[in-house]
C-alpha cells in the first residue's frame, strides 16, 4: 500500500535542487580557471564537481521514482541505480586525474598561475560551504542518498581549502609548481575511495543486501 511522500521528502527535492544549481554555477568558472592557470589540481576539482552534479541530476530523478510508491518493496531500487553510476564517474574521474598528475610530477611540472588557482579554489569553498549549510547536518541522518550527497559537499569543501593553501604557496613563492600534482593525487585517492566504496555499497544493495537507503 502507498503512501504519501513526507514534508522531509519534499524538502530533499528542494535541497537538492538548490544544491546541483551551485554546482552547475561553478563547473565552468573551475573548467576555464583551471585551463587558464594549467591547474591539473582545480581541473580535478572541475571532475568531481561534475560528477557531483550529475549524481545530483540523477539523484532527484531517484527521489521523485521512488516517492511515487515508497512502500514499494524495490522503492529504493532507483537510487541504488544512481549510486552505482556515481560511483563509476567518480571512478574515471580518478584515474584521468591520477595519470595527468603523475605525468606532470615524473616530466616536471609545468608553471602554474598561483593567484586566480587560489581565489577561484576560494569561491569554490565558499559554494560548497554554502551547499552544506542548505543541506542541513539533519541530511546525514535521513537516507544513503542525503548521507553521500552531504558527506562529498564536505569533502568538496576540504579539497578546495586544500587547493587554495597549495595556489597561496604556489603564488608567493613563485615556485613549488608540484603541489598542484600533489594535492591532484590526494584529491584523486578521496575520491577513487568513496567512487570504490559507494560502488561496493550499490551492488550489494542491488543485488539484495539489507542497505539502509531510508532510516528516516
Amino acid at each position: 500500500m502507498s503512501s504519501n511522500p513526507s514534508p522531509t521528502r519534499f524538502s530533499q527535492r528542494r535541497r537538492l535542487a538548490i544544491v546541483l544549481t551551485l554546482n552547475l554555477a561553478l563547473i565552468g568558472g573551475l573548467v576555464a580557471v583551471g585551463i587558464a592557470a594549467r591547474s591539473v589540481g582545480v581541473l580535478a576539482a572541475a571532475g568531481d564537481t561534475l560528477a557531483d552534479s550529475v549524481a545530483l541530476a540523477l539523484g532527484l530523478i531517484a527521489v521523485a521514482l521512488r516517492d511515487r510508491d515508497p512502500d514499494h518493496p524495490r522503492a529504493n531500487r532507483p537510487i541504488a541505480i544512481v549510486a552505482l553510476i556515481n560511483a563509476a564517474i567518480l571512478i574515471a574521474v580518478t584515474v584521468s586525474v591520477t595519470v595527468e598528475a603523475i605525468a606532470r610530477l615524473r616530466h616536471g611540472s609545468p608553471a602554474v598561475l598561483g593567484l586566480p588557482m587560489a581565489v577561484v579554489s576560494l569561491i569554490t569553498l565558499a559554494v560548497m560551504i554554502a551547499g552544506a549549510l542548505v543541506l542541513g547536518l539533519s541530511a546525514g541522518r535521513e537516507d544513503i542518498h542525503m548521507k553521500s550527497v552531504l558527506l562529498d559537499t564536505l569533502a568538496d569543501a576540504a579539497a578546495a581549502a586544500g587547493v587554495l593553501v597549495a595556489g597561496i604557496v604556489i603564488w608567493i613563492t613563485g615556485g613549488t609548481y608540484w603541489l598542484d600534482p600533489a594535492i591532484a593525487l590526494i584529491l584523486a585517492a578521496v575520491i577513487g575511495y568513496a567512487g570504490i566504496r559507494l560502488a561496493v555499497q550499490a551492488v550489494a544493495a542491488l543485488r539484495g543486501a539489507d542497505i539502509d537507503f531510508d532510516n528516516d
